[in-house]
Formats: structure tokens, C-alpha cells, sequence
């Protein structure tokens, strides 16, 4: 078979998979779904599944990829050098929030009790990398190098209170939500070691 019909059969059956396990996470929590769930929505035979993934966790990590991307854009034009608009928060972090009320229900099902301890660490680690750059060029060690424990500290925070806010059912709008914790998002990643 040659390689390219081979590769558009992969990337349909991938396709497939990540479609059929974001129609599940609707209906049920991501615990309570199994590879054969997927692979039955999908259409696909087990050993396809485990040709691309490893579980219903790395699936889950993998379908999310476009949405992850849409939310660590706005991360990464998140500004926490203490210059903010005079009222409110920085629009990049109401953005965060924007995209996050949007698909709601998604992160409900992967942020929540019952989602993936891996997807949450993946989104970490990415939004982590995502903010280094802004804050690197501010926050250098005695020896010259960037402190990246600031980096994956507001990352921490931020994905905290994206949880929080999950947790409490979305109260206010996110532009409110936003204005209320930019202080502090600010105030952690200016802080400086003694």
C-alpha cells in the first residue's frame, strides 16, 4: 500500500477516534469511558486504537490538541509585568477565561474529579512553555539564566483557577472573573526571591 493512502488512513482513523471520544465526554465523564467505547463510536478496531495511543487518556490529550491550542494562544499573550488597562484585567486573561466558558463542558470533563491527571499535566507542561518566554526576559537567576519555576508557578495559578471557576459552576462573566485575579496573578509573578 502506498505511503501517502496509508497516511490518509491513519489520519481519518485518528480522526474518527478523537471525533467519537469528544461525542462521549457529552454524554459521561472521561473515567467511565473505555477504549472499546471509543473504538465502537469510532468504527475502528481495537488494534487501530492502540496503533495511535497508548489509553483513553492520551487520546483524550491528543483530541483536545485544537482547543488546548486556542487556550494556550491566549496564554501566551498574557502580559504579567505589572503594566495592566486601568480597570480590569488584561484582555489576553478575560480571553483565557472567554475560551474556557465557550467549552465549558469539555473542561468539566477533563479538569474536574472525575478527568485525566495526564491531560491536566500535558495542559500544564504546554501552557508552562507557553508563558516562559514573557516571563523570562524579566526574570533571570543570579547566573544568568531563566528562572522557569516562575513560569510553571503562574501556570500553576492560572490553571488553579481555571478549576476553581470550572468547580463553582462559571460564577460572573469572565471578564469579572478575570478583573478578580489578575491582582494576584500579577503579584505572584513579580514577586522575587529574597
Amino acid at each position: 500500500m502506498p505511503v501517502q493512502q496509508s497516511d490518509r488512513r491513519s489520519r481519518r482513523s485518528r480522526t474518527a477516534m478523537e471525533s467519537a471520544l469528544l461525542e462521549l465526554i457529552s454524554d459521561r465523564d472521561l473515567s467511565q469511558i473505555s477504549v472499546s467505547d471509543v473504538t465502537g463510536r469510532a468504527d475502528v478496531h481495537r488494534s487501530t486504537f492502540y496503533e495511535h495511543y497508548t489509553d483513553v487518556h492520551d487520546l483524550a490529550a491528543s483530541a483536545c490538541t485544537e482547543m488546548f491550542d486556542q487556550l494556550l494562544s491566549a496564554t501566551s499573550a498574557l502580559s504579567v509585568t505589572g503594566e495592566s488597562p486601568k480597570e480590569g484585567a488584561h484582555p489576553s486573561l478575560t480571553a483565557v477565561f472567554a475560551h474556557v466558558a465557550e467549552h465549558r463542558a469539555l473542561y468539566e470533563a477533563l479538569l474536574g474529579s472525575d478527568g485525566s491527571a495526564r491531560v491536566i499535566n500535558h495542559l500544564l507542561q504546554r501552557m508552562t512553555e507557553s508563558i516562559r518566554p514573557r516571563l523570562s526576559a524579566r526574570l533571570t537567576d543570579p547566573e544568568g539564566g531563566t528562572d522557569d519555576s516562575a513560569a510553571a508557578f503562574v501556570s500553576g495559578a492560572l490553571l488553579g483557577a481555571i478549576a476553581d471557576w470550572l468547580h463553582r459552576d462559571c460564577p460572573g462573566t469572565p471578564e469579572r472573573f478575570a478583573t478578580a485575579i489578575w491582582p494576584q496573578l500579577v503579584a505572584s509573578s513579580l514577586a522575587r526571591p529574597a
